[in-house]
């Protein structure tokens, strides 16, 4: 039982912490070269048009957020330009400025918005990127976080991962009760909305790959129970709820099946099932235990923990059969693997000298590096882009969220106001 009891020992010690909304994302460890971009307050043509959203501001924060950009203070700002034609390049060369943003929101007879915006190089002289976005009032924060991706892969080449949403449970304390809230939220933080509350543990939640649905954990039945429930909706369906162990659900790329752990049949093993047929396959069959399954990008493999070489470690075995071949051969502990997008590497808990960190294993030549040095680190989860892993850990409020980027040098504490935070699942691009 050696893995088992580790793990579950971690996931007590989050379970049991005391209770703190709203995340709040800040950036503790960024870039040192970070790339200098200026972000001009967004014009109106419209001089008395009302609107609650800040596109200017949030797309600032995004930025910031990412630890990759230097955003100029608005204070500094030499002039404030909307339009190409306005923009003064000689200005922004004397004070080493190498991009600008600019933009417009226009208010449309019907109520909605046109945002229209460039990205313009200023050493060049050039537009880089320029687009005009219908949208509705309601939409203008997703928008924003639309141009902060458009910005973010034009200057690193790499996909944004703004205009995506995260999923996490909470827990609340009142007196001598709990409650367990499922929640999501955009990359920010905001717009969160719950899916389930319970007083009974709620664990391991799974974005499906076209986003519309999250496969979890619950205990609300006094046994565990894997669930698969429609965000849009709310409506939901059991799964699984065999006698015993039910958990660590995780879909197949093509979101027609579900990996998880079960020891319906005595013992802890992988298990596949088809969402159509409900048809169960072990893919497991050992002594040891095998627990949280996680699936390859290209749907042709599966990385799990086992004990089988005497501590937890990771394994990975063809979904068409064969023998599982450990990957993981770095310390006495690592657990809970998760693909990259790409395929190329794993994260996983990393244990040294009694401390838990994320780790991340480099599938092509098998080296492990830990990505961060806190105590008690647990359940990582790469964002849609590869470009980050958040993860949980115990901060000075408690239980909370973090991220950190996979070359370890970005990283961020994604507080919450009220309650512990904790088995966080970053979502898949949103369609």
């Amino acid at each position: 039982m050696k893995v088992i009891s580790k793990i579950l020992i971690v996931s007590l010690i989050f379970l049991s912490l005391p209770t703190h909304g709203v995340l709040d994302i800040k950036i503790t460890q960024g870039i040192e070269q970070s790339l200098p971009i200026a972000i001009v307050p967004f014009g109106w043509s419209k001089y008395n048009a009302d609107i609650s959203i800040d596109v200017t501001k949030i797309i600032t924060d995004n930025l910031k957020r990412s630890g990759r950009f230097d955003v100029m203070d608005e204070l500094d700002l030499p002039q404030q330009p909307t339009e190409f034609g306005a923009i003064n390049f000689n200005d922004w060369r004397k004070l080493g400025m190498e991009n600008i943003l600019i933009g417009d929101l226009t208010l449309t007879a019907n109520g909605d918005y046109d945002v229209s915006f460039r990205l313009i190089d200023i050493y060049r002289g050039k537009q880089i990127a320029g687009f005009r976005i219908p949208s509705k009032p309601n939409l203008l924060r997703r928008v924003a976080h639309q141009i902060s991706d458009i910005v973010f892969k034009e200057l690193t080449g790499t996909a944004g991962a703004f205009d995506t949403r995260v999923a996490y449970v909470t827990v609340k304390k009142n007196k001598d009760k709990k409650t367990h809230t499922l929640q999501i939220a955009d990359s920010d933080g905001y717009n969160q909305q719950v899916l389930l509350r319970s007083s009974e543990p709620l664990l391991s939640p799974a974005w499906s790959p076209n986003g519309e649905e999250i496969a979890y954990v619950s205990f609300e039945g006094k046994n565990s129970a894997i669930y698969v429930q429609n965000i849009l909706t709310g409506k939901r369906k059991k799964v699984a709820a065999f006698e015993g162990i039910n958990s660590a659900p995780n879909w197949s790329p093509e979101g027609s099946r579900l990996a998880m752990t079960l020891s319906k049949d005595g013992n802890t093993e992988i298990y596949i099932i088809s969402l159509h047929s409900k048809k169960l396959t072990r893919m497991t069959n050992h002594n040891a235990i095998d627990t949280e399954p996680t699936w390859s990008p290209d749907g042709r493999k599966l990385a799990f923990t086992s004990d089988r070489s005497g501590g937890p470690q990771i394994y990975e075995m063809d979904i068409r059969g064969g023998q599982p071949k450990r990957i993981s051969f770095e310390g006495n502990y690592n657990s809970r693997p998760s693909y990259s997008p790409d395929g190329n590497f794993i994260t996983f808990v990393h244990a040294v000298n009694g401390s838990y960190h994320i780790g991340l294993l480099d599938l092509n030549n098998g080296r492990i590096k830990t990505l961060t040095d806190s105590k008690l680190d647990e359940s990582p989860s790469f964002s849609p882009n590869g470009g980050m892993i958040i993860y949980a850990t115990i901060g000075e409020r408690g239980a909370q969220l973090a991220a950190v980027s996979v070359d370890g040098r970005i990283h961020q504490r994604l507080g919450l106001q009220q309650g512990d935070v904790r088995e966080p699942a970053w979502g898949p691009f949103l369609k």
